[in-house]
């Protein structure tokens, strides 16, 4: 995100850069088993507030110096500035040329919607600040992430192993692609 602060919204959502203090609601996400199941080993297991405080403090630094569109996002319901989950944008390994949009949200928020508004929101706003591709890589099992791939409009473009030393199913997303709901 470089020197400027991103904020992001939508109807029901607001998108914030995560600060030292959302380490307990972070911890919420990261730190719940059939969320981290999935994320290993882009983001190490986070077992404490300690922890997830750290790694929290390392995302603002590391986005502080990077290139737009790469960040992290608190996602906070606008009605009680509840944190329900995480948007990312980050360059993947091994050549951190391609740009990965990744989401985590707690259980308890799944089914709502939020995800799927989240990360068109912050898809959005990186093809509009040079993005020209994103893409979501999740294991192979993970069908909530593949679906959720699917209604954003990204289209599945096979599987490989060059990312994350794991064999990933990879769906890409280019902005003529992105599908916008309809307003009603």
């Amino acid at each position: 995100m470089a020197a400027e602060e991103v904020l992001l919204s939508t109807s029901r959502l607001r998108l914030t850069p995560w600060a030292a203090a959302d380490a307990p609601a972070a911890l919420e996400i990261f730190g719940r088993p059939e969320v981290a199941r999935w994320l290993t080993p882009a983001v190490e297991p986070i077992h404490s507030e300690a922890d997830m405080r750290t790694a929290l403090e390392q995302w603002a630094t590391d986005d502080a110096v990077a290139d737009t569109p790469v960040g992290h996002w608190a996602v906070r319901r606008r009605d009680d500035d509840a944190v329900v989950g995480s948007i990312t944008l980050r360059r993947m390994p091994p050549h951190h040329e391609d740009l990965e949009l990744a989401w985590q949200f707690t259980p308890e928020h799944w089914g709502h919607g939020y995800a799927t508004e989240a990360a068109r929101a912050v898809a959005a706003w990186a093809f509009g600040n040079s993005a020209r591709e994103l893409f979501a890589v999740m294991r192979p099992a993970n069908e909530r992430a593949k679906k959720l791939a699917r209604r954003l409009g990204m289209q599945w473009v096979g599987e490989t192993d060059k990312y994350y030393d794991l064999r990933l199913q990879v769906f890409r997303l280019q902005p003529s692609e992105l599908v916008v709901p309809a307003e009603g």
